[in-house]
């Protein structure tokens, strides 16, 4: 088919809701992907595997933001496949570490910083010493991708995580994360504050200042994580703060949500975020375009598969795509990915091929 857009023009028409002239396709390839593979692709960068495959691609930037700190720091030192991290105030330093894993090709907590009631506070200090600058080094960076990319791919940044998201992930971890929100709710919450407004920082800086046309917020939301209750009292009121600010600059904010959404979808509905990105389907995920049109119309949806789904041959692949885009009433707002991370199971042979017939789906651009 004659295509009539660019990447870029594609996926801001997605991000819009507005007309397509097809549908966008984006195999999330990671660093740990072409390690797995066999020659030629073993030796490829992800670009050059995104240019043969024919990816509507990603650019990531800088989000020209630095920090300052007065009286606190944090020192990192990475020995034997360990990042020991310290977080350095004036009330006490808390320790934590990330093992990295070969085979993903990426970082994982072993030891969280925050254990124990009196953590609390000092990482509230860390968050209150944090002071957020304009970083123009960052920005000379990034303005030169932007040049050199042009209308070949979509340009984002990110400007971290909301505070229990980030609490639950980084800092405490799951369990003690719910354990000391339960025990000492004032406290946990004060933290949050802190971190609130250290993320709003971030958000005014780069909605100002960064060349990226969308930014994420790296949630990883789930409620395999979090119950709906917390999303609607925590999640909520910080995302609809980070994406006023970033939509008030013409920017679209997108929500990096990977997990199990179809309890928190008509919360998410209500953001001024465009788009849900990693929305995956059963049985890794729980929610299918279907559930996305329906309970999330607002938004674009990102995603639509899962990795359960991308090991399998590439009839039974589209086959499936197929089905859950013949449910909807139109395509508007729908971008064909990996939801995650791309399976290395999954050859580059498969990928190509499910390439072509997703951008020669028929859409409808209806309604």
């Amino acid at each position: 088919m004659a295509e009539l857009m660019t990447p870029r023009e594609r996926w801001i028409a997605s991000l819009s809701k507005k007309p397509m002239d097809r549908l966008p396709f984006w195999p999330k390839i990671n660093g740990s992907y072409a390690q797995h593979q066999d020659e030629p692709y073993r030796s490829m960068s992800s670009t050059e595997l995104h240019k043969w495959i024919g990816s509507d691609q990603h650019v990531g930037i800088p989000s020209c933001v630095k920090v300052r700190r007065k009286n606190t720091s944090i020192r990192s030192q990475r020995k034997n496949g360990y990042n020991k991290i310290e977080y350095i105030t004036p009330l006490g330093t808390l320790n934590a570490a990330n093992r990295f894993d070969q085979s993903s090709s990426s970082w994982h907590p072993v030891e969280f910083p925050v254990k124990k009631r009196e953590d609390i506070n000092i990482m509230r200090e860390f968050f209150a010493d944090a002071e957020c600058e304009f970083d123009e080094g960052q920005y000379e960076k990034a303005s030169a991708v932007v040049k050199n990319t042009g209308e070949s791919a979509v340009i984002t940044t990110g400007i971290g995580v909301s505070p229990l998201m980030d609490w639950v992930q980084h800092l405490a971890g799951i369990e003690n994360a719910h354990y000391m929100l339960w025990d000492y709710r004032e406290d946990v919450e004060s933290l949050f504050e802190q971190m609130h407004s250290y993320m709003c920082r971030r958000a005014e800086i780069t909605a100002d200042k960064c060349p990226a046309d969308a930014v994420y917020s790296v949630e990883n939301t789930s409620t395999t994580l979090i119950s709906p209750e917390h999303f609607q009292r925590y999640c909520y009121n910080h995302l609809m703060d980070y994406g006023n600010i970033i939509t008030s600059s013409g920017k679209f904010h997108i929500l990096h949500m990977c997990g199990h959404l179809k309890d928190v979808l008509p919360y998410i509905n209500e953001l001024p975020a465009s788009a849900i990105e990693a929305f995956t389907s059963p049985p890794v995920g729980n929610t299918t375009l279907k559930d996305g049109k329906n309970n999330c119309n607002r938004k674009c949806l990102i995603g639509g598969t899962n990795a359960a789904l991308w090991i399998k041959s590439k009839d039974e692949i589209f086959w499936q795509i197929k089905h859950d885009l013949d449910e909807l009433e139109n395509q508007k707002g729908i971008v064909v990915t990996s939801a995650g991370v791309m399976p290395p199971l999954c050859k580059p042979e498969t990928i190509k091929a499910v390439a072509e017939l997703v951008k020669n789906y028929n859409i409808s651009m209806d309604q």
